[in-house]
């Protein structure tokens, strides 16, 4: 069945927006966001499908042992569903498709494991963890009935904002890959509108809550590390491979240890993919880097708009994807059931992390 939605602009950017759903209060506005509100911020409840006739949701209920599992849930309205569940299968596969190339940065994340599963996150406004001091060392002393420093460490309370990614669309491949390069962009903390068709440009952060979700190149408490170009007098792929070991060095001086990741932006693909030595071509300057001890890989990423490099100690203690919930398409309708919309929508977050002194795994060279 055709469907559209008015004043819809492919090249548009998306919207990264919030819900309370205490105050029943909704920065989108629009009746879909009513809708969730009024659903307790269930997605599955603007995903109607249709079933021999009848139409059913989809509802996380509590199982036995305590979970959360969905169940199918018959409806009272056997008109407000179009689609049936192979159809919204084969939406959603449509949207992954086109999500998957873009989501480079914010994939090796998810690919390395450092996810955290945040349950029914669209009912959540914010995220609160905290940082924690050392304790000073042990004391030494030829009598063991003397009195040791008896200290203990200090915790601060930080904020992590969780609002929704989301795009009203025409096309699904369109919207979700909106949606994904948003994602992209919060993890790199940059954006690029080159790197677009149509010029597109996201938002590098967000803040709301007395918090802020930033990416490698804006995260306040990164080590920062100046580069010698390429397009400098004398240089070799010699003296990029030199830079990358102190900026190694450098995360190691902060208590990180590996292993590491390396981001270079298309300016660097030049350089990294020419032969490391003129004279003996054995590989190229990015293999070269790739045996550096520790380095997991050389990525190259769309969104980086200049020549920075960007070394990520990839651990849970440093970087991790919040997901609240994942890409997903959702329908409501408005002009009196006349119009049926469909929007594209996440909860997916990078959370870069520092310990109580600021210490970091993320090294950014420029």
């Amino acid at each position: 069945m055709p469907y559209e939605v008015q004043g819809f602009n492919p090249d548009a950017d998306i919207q990264i927006d919030y819900m309370v759903p205490s105050e029943r209060y909704s920065s989108m506005g629009g009746s879909w966001a009513r809708m969730l509100l009024e659903s307790e911020l269930d997605v599955g409840a603007m995903r109607p499908y249709v079933d021999r006739g009848r139409t059913f949701i989809t509802r996380n209920v509590v199982g036995p042992d305590g979970k959360s599992v969905p169940k199918a849930v018959r409806t009272f309205n056997d008109t407000n569903a179009t689609l049936r569940v192979l159809d919204w299968i084969q939406l959603d596969e449509a949207i992954i498709r086109a999500a998957k190339p873009r989501l480079r940065a914010a994939k090796d994340i998810r690919e390395a494991g450092l996810v955290y599963q945040l349950p029914n996150g669209i009912a959540k406004t914010v995220m609160q963890f905290q940082q924690q001091s050392d304790i000073t060392g042990a004391s030494i002393s030829m009598d063991g009935l003397r009195q040791a420093e008896s200290d203990r460490p200090v915790f601060s309370l930080i904020n992590f904002p969780l609002p929704i990614i989301h795009k009203d669309t025409t096309t699904a491949e369109l919207a979700g890959r909106r949606v994904a390069e948003q994602v992209e962009q919060l993890t790199l903390g940059c954006t690029n509108s080159a790197a677009t068709p149509g010029g597109f440009t996201g938002v590098s952060s967000y803040t709301w809550g007395g918090g802020v979700v930033q990416g490698y190149m804006n995260f306040s408490n990164r080590i920062i590390y100046s580069l010698t170009q390429p397009t400098s007098m004398g240089w070799i792929p010699q003296t990029t491979v030199d830079d990358v070991l102190q900026m190694k060095k450098a995360s190691q001086a902060a208590y990180h240890f590996g292993p590491w990741m390396l981001y270079a932006g298309l300016y660097w693909d030049p350089y990294l993919d020419d032969d490391y030595k003129p004279t003996y071509n054995d590989m190229t300057l990015r293999q070269r880097l790739r045996e550096i001890d520790g380095i997991l890989d050389v990525r190259t990423v769309d969104y980086i708009p200049d020549d920075s490099l960007i070394l990520v100690q990839m651990t849970t203690d440093v970087v991790r994807m919040v997901i609240g919930m994942d890409i997903t398409t959702v329908q409501w309708e408005s002009h009196g059931g006349m119009m049926l919309n469909f929007k594209v929508m996440c909860v997916m977050l990078p959370q870069l992390r520092s310990d109580f002194y600021g210490n970091s795994g993320i090294v950014h060279g420029s």
